[in-house]
């Protein structure tokens, strides 16, 4: 069967490829998985259709067959499993892919996703002002330590792998803010990432979903 995920009806970020169902995407073009997009609104996200997909009322979900999964990494994560590309077959190589994939979303995202808290849901406060010093100080101490760590190589460890594909995916969050650019070598990865095919098609995809067209194909 074709899995469908779910995705924005219209993106907060205006097709910027911001919105988690562009990792999916991304994730489904590398190993060559046709799919089909169901569009939620932000209303449809919280009825009890879409909570039974996602508890959380939030997107993207996957279904294929009686399997219906939430969550980026999971979706990336079975999607890689199933299918050849995305995770090296040596047990050891692969074990390390899904390492970085863990460490994408649970190390260097979350200071990511907090300067976008302290800059928007909590401008008005009082204290944001002095919490953003601290947060761009968090930000910049994981990209440093993940720039220590690529060097000069291509990718996280050895080929291209889910592990990169996650990684790539966070610190695009940065680039309006220029921090990414104070690290060259990362700046440099990301847009290795953002070159491969899959990428441009999964990111044509949801553009032309918020742009109010129909992807080429």
């Amino acid at each position: 069967m074709t899995p469908t995920i779910t995705a924005f009806e219209r993106s907060p970020d205006g097709g910027k490829g911001l919105a988690r169902d562009t990792r999916v995407r991304w994730a489904l073009e590398e190993v060559g998985q046709p799919y089909d997009v169901r569009l939620v609104s932000f209303a449809a996200m919280k009825e009890p259709a879409h909570l039974a997909l996602h508890p959380f009322g939030q997107i993207p979900t996957y279904q294929d067959g009686g399997l219906a999964l939430f969550e980026t990494g999971a979706n990336v994560l079975h999607t890689a499993e199933r299918r050849a590309g995305l995770l090296p077959d040596d047990a050891n190589a692969r074990a390390r892919a899904i390492a970085w994939m863990f460490a994408a979303l649970n190390t260097v995202e979350p200071p990511i996703l907090d300067l976008v808290t302290v800059r928007i849901v909590e401008a008005d406060k009082p204290w944001s002002k002095q919490r953003l010093p601290l947060v761009v100080d968090r930000i910049r101490d994981r990209l440093r330590q993940l720039s220590a760590r690529l060097g000069d190589a291509d990718w996280l460890d050895g080929a291209f792998s889910a592990g990169d594909l996650m990684m790539v995916s966070v610190p695009l969050r940065l680039r309006a803010s220029g921090i990414l650019d104070e690290y060259a070598k990362l700046a440099a990865y990301v847009a290795r990432g953002e070159a491969r095919p899959a990428y441009q098609r999964a990111f044509e995809a949801q553009l032309a979903v918020n742009a109010g067209k129909s992807p080429a194909g």
